[in-house]
């Protein structure tokens, strides 16, 4: 039997040392987080939204996994309940897309900022990029509803310096081709016109969360 020198030792153990993730080549782990529209409500799993992203992410040469973290009927209130139990499953980066649900129930735009600061405090904490995706009021609501519902999103998005994408349904809300039969989920060919919209901002996402690894 061969015995090893103490220098050998150190050796072999510095090049058998368990690599931080960070320093691997492995699959940006994305954590899409929201409700019904991130979920994939009325489609197949390979049609929603995170398995489409996940296709133009590759297609476009990113190294990605983009985890399903949708929960139909999501407020930002029962989204931050569940954020940290979530996180647990691991993620490198997130997009969050909540308050389509508070709007639709005209909930006070005070309380879904309330909730929306308080999950961008813990992936703060957390050191994980973010891509905040807006959501719009329903019209029917009044003007002074929808203004300051609308002012939430690029508000936090300018105070925690987070990539933007100012409104997940554009291009899609309204029209009947591109929705399902209640008007209000998008069919396959919406959830690709989101993704389309999406897509410069989610690369730029997936550069950030590897920038980040890069730093520890």
């Amino acid at each position: 039997m061969r015995f090893l020198t103490r220098r050998g030792f150190l050796a072999l153990a510095a090049a058998t040392a368990v690599i931080p993730r960070a320093t691997l080549a492995a699959p940006v782990r994305v954590l899409a987080f929201g409700d019904s529209l991130i979920h994939g409500y009325g489609l197949p799993p390979e049609e929603s939204l995170p398995a489409q992203l996940e296709a133009a992410l590759k297609a476009a040469g990113d190294d990605v996994m983009v985890i399903n973290g949708g929960n139909s009927g999501d407020t930002t209130a029962s989204g931050l309940a569940r954020l940290e139990w979530t996180l647990g499953g691991g993620a490198d980066a997130v997009l969050l897309s909540l308050g389509a649900n508070d709007g639709l129930r005209g909930l006070e735009p005070a309380e879904t900022e309330k909730n929306l600061r308080a999950m961008l405090d813990v992936l703060k904490q957390a050191k994980l990029p973010v891509l905040l995706a807006g959501m719009y009021a329903p019209r029917n609501l009044g003007q002074d509803y929808a203004a300051e519902f609308d002012a939430v999103y690029p508000r936090l998005a300018a105070e925690y310096g987070t990539l933007f994408y100012p409104f997940l349904l554009q291009g899609v809300v309204l029209d009947p081709a591109l929705n399902q039969a209640d008007g209000i989920h998008p069919n396959a060919k919406g959830v690709a016109v989101i993704v389309e919209g999406l897509l410069p901002e989610a690369r730029a996402l997936v550069e950030e969360a590897r920038g980040a690894a890069t730093q520890g």
